[in-house]
């Protein structure tokens, strides 16, 4: 089987071979230093040569092997490498493609541009202070003719035998040899330019995958001249996916030209670097780019650069943007950092999710992989000496607080992630409100950083609580009172005057037919005392509620049952339905317990909102019990039934047991049936 020889030296050669590796496909490598062939991954695909090689030793390779098409991905400026080559591949008939970096200019004015090294040697005599050369070391012998310009020079190469040897044999010496490989990012190399006092920095037009801008920019940011050596001929060639597309052909084996993402996930603990984790604290340090929030990714430095996006809109278009940069054709290693722990109410799971689906539609390729952190309530159940398996957990950092006190009454200890001090201040306004002043408050403020505090406050204090700052709290309440698993409250719970009620036992059955779950959004039409929105609002904090009521005292009476008992996720509109709809969330359930005379209206409106909503309606006087089933008959609703309950109590006179007959109701529960078409 024929192979594909590559003549290698760049980092496009380096990333051809690993993706044809990938592909299975064999081929041979040639690369001139021993730090070439260093950085190559090891693989069963390919085999490499080492050693510079003329035009007839490279005619001689050739015809020694079987090869079948021959890519030069030798630097831009090896173009006495790229003739041989290009000649060899004619002399031994074999298909040639030279692979073609990406040479942008990148206009500054801070740039001067000479057609030869010597040129630009030459005008660095003139050059007062230091001077960074980033040329590499194969015309080191060129800038160090000048006595003069050799002391002053500082030279990044290549950290292999070949460089250090060329720096010495030029004079260059201890700090002035800079060994390092890149790519370099903006902030490392204006971190080199101000640790060495560089006055000019002597570049070549490597092109992207050269770091060819990201060296300008830091010259622009630092105020550094810069001094560029053009390319002194036409430079042809083919990009690197074409030169894919085309060995795809030759090998008839599908080859991958997507960029490869290592992408990473990371829990940032509560924000001290010695509560990372050894697996974060290495994907931190290995990282080429950094995401996160400013405040997280400030004290780190990648090696190309780091941006402050913490959300999907922002890092989905960013990685589309790196998937087109041609000189990021290598494996790029990302890690993304939140704070806390990555599964502990994190942004990290809907990100983790929208990079999977992006990796489905072929933006990129790579691995993504989550790392947990240490979160906050662990930490501060560790400094308190409490444990959280037997707690409530619960968020508040952006987020209302709903029927607090009911979370208080029924949980004997609770942690809290909050967003600030105001939050604080609430909690202590609601505990205040609901007398709960025996309550143990443990804040902690700015957890693991060198000002954390730990501090006991009672709930007045939390309101007098001022500082700035990340707190999260702990709440312990030993009076708690166990949670009732069903829904029931005794009639006499309630504030009431002369505004009727639904009875107790009425308004459980009532409540049991509406098939209530988490995120429901309730309708309670004419309200009364509020005792069916209460009770459902208690339910859960997830479930909204609306109570409509238009008469003033049963407006109070509901306004003093819903405060009664905290509970934020109700609502009153002082109104007379369906005027109040407007505005509000749209229902999901509804009840209906009084219509002042707008039934019909009530319901051809419910419809217009939501043609799944599921009703049940009371009745119990004939004339409603009436207009329902006439109503009922003229329009098509499914899932129709109707309950007629007697309720008796037992009241004991004189030792004596009578029966006490409530008023008989009746109870209709349906939903609409496609729409409210009616039956003629």
């Amino acid at each position: 089987m024929k192979e594909i020889l590559i003549f290698a030296g760049t980092t496009e050669g380096r990333v051809l071979s690993e993706r044809l590796a990938a592909a299975k496909i064999f081929h041979t490598v040639c690369v001139a230093t021993d730090y070439g062939e260093i950085v190559l991954k090891e693989n069963d695909f390919a085999t490499v040569h080492r050693g510079r090689m003329n035009a007839e030793e490279m005619i001689e390779w050739i015809e020694k092997g079987n090869y079948s098409v021959i890519v030069d991905a030798t630097h831009p400026y090896a173009e006495i490498v790229t003739c041989n080559v290009r000649a060899a591949a004619k002399k031994c008939n074999i298909k040639y493609l030279r692979l073609k970096r990406n040479l942008d200019i990148v206009e500054k004015e801070n740039i001067e541009r000479f057609e030869t090294t010597e040129s630009c040697a030459k005008a660095l005599e003139n050059v007062h202070g230091n001077i960074l050369l980033t040329t590499g070391s194969k015309e080191l012998d060129v800038f160090c003719k000048c006595e003069d310009v050799r002391q002053r020079l500082y030279v990044r190469v290549l950290p292999g035998i070949e460089s250090i040897n060329a720096c010495m044999k030029n004079g260059i010496n201890g700090k002035q040899v800079i060994a390092m490989q890149g790519p370099f990012s903006e902030l490392l190399n204006e971190a080199i330019l101000k640790q060495y006092r560089i006055k000019c920095m002597v570049t070549k037009q490597s092109g992207q995958s050269g770091g060819y801008a990201e060296k300008i920019e830091a010259c622009r940011r630092a105020g550094v001249k810069v001094y560029a050596i053009g390319h002194p001929i036409e430079y042809q060639g083919v990009s690197f996916e074409k030169v894919c597309h085309v060995l795809e052909e030759i090998c008839n084996v599908k080859i991958s030209c997507k960029p490869a993402f290592s992408i990473i996930l990371a829990g940032m603990g509560m924000g001290d670097e010695k509560c990372l984790t050894k697996g974060v604290h290495d994907a931190i340090m290995n990282a080429d780019i950094i995401i996160g929030s400013a405040r997280i990714i400030e004290p780190y430095n990648p090696v190309i650069e780091k941006k402050s996006y913490y959300l999907a809109e922002q890092i989905i278009p960013y990685l589309k943007e790196l998937a087109e940069r041609e000189y990021f054709c290598r494996q790029l290693n990302i890690v993304i950092l939140f704070s806390g722990d990555s599964g502990f109410y994190s942004g990290c799971t809907a990100l983790y999710n929208a990079l999977i689906q992006e990796k489905s539609y072929g933006t990129f390729d790579g691995d993504i992989t989550v790392l947990p952190g240490i979160s906050s309530v662990a930490y501060l159940a560790s400094r308190i000496g409490e444990s959280y398996d037997d707690a409530l957990i619960t968020s508040l950092h952006g987020k209302k607080i709903y029927n607090f006190q009911e979370l208080v009454r029924t949980n004997k200890k609770i942690f809290l992630l909050t967003s600030g001090v105001e939050v604080i201040n609430e909690i202590g306004k609601k505990l205040v409100h609901a007398d709960y002043m025996n309550c143990e408050i443990t804040v902690g403020y700015r957890l693991s950083y060198k000002d954390e505090r730990i501090m006991k406050l009672t709930p007045k204090e939390c309101l007098e609580l001022k500082r700035e700052g990340i707190y999260t709290c702990f709440i312990k309440n030993t009076k708690a009172k166990p949670v009732t698993l069903t829904h029931g409250m005794h009639d006499e719970e309630w504030v009431r005057s002369k505004v009727p009620m639904t009875k107790e036992e009425v308004r459980e059955v009532c409540i049991c037919k509406l098939r209530l779950s988490e995120g429901a959004v309730v309708y309670d039409i004419g309200s009364g005392t509020g005792s069916v929105s209460v009770e459902i609002a208690r339910l859960s904090g997830k479930i909204n509620v609306y109570a409509f009521e238009y008469r003033k005292e049963a407006v109070e009476l509901t306004k003093l049952n819903r405060d009664r008992y905290g509970l934020d996720n109700m609502e009153i509109i002082e109104s007379k339905a369906p005027h109040g709809f407007e505005n509000i969330q749209v229902p999901t359930h509804v009840f209906i317990g009084g219509t002042g005379g707008n039934m019909y209206y009530i319901l051809d409106k419910l419809y217009e909102m939501n043609s799944k909503i599921r009703i049940v309606m009371t009745a119990v006087t004939m004339e409603t019990v009436c207009k329902i089933e006439n109503w009922l008959s003229q329009h098509r609703v499914t899932d129709l039934e109707t309950v007629q309950m007697q309720i008796n109590r037992v009241n004991n006179t004189a030792g004596y047991h009578f029966l006490k007959a409530e008023n008989p109701i009746w109870i209709y529960t349906f939903g609409f049936y496609g729409g409210l078409s009616e039956i003629r």
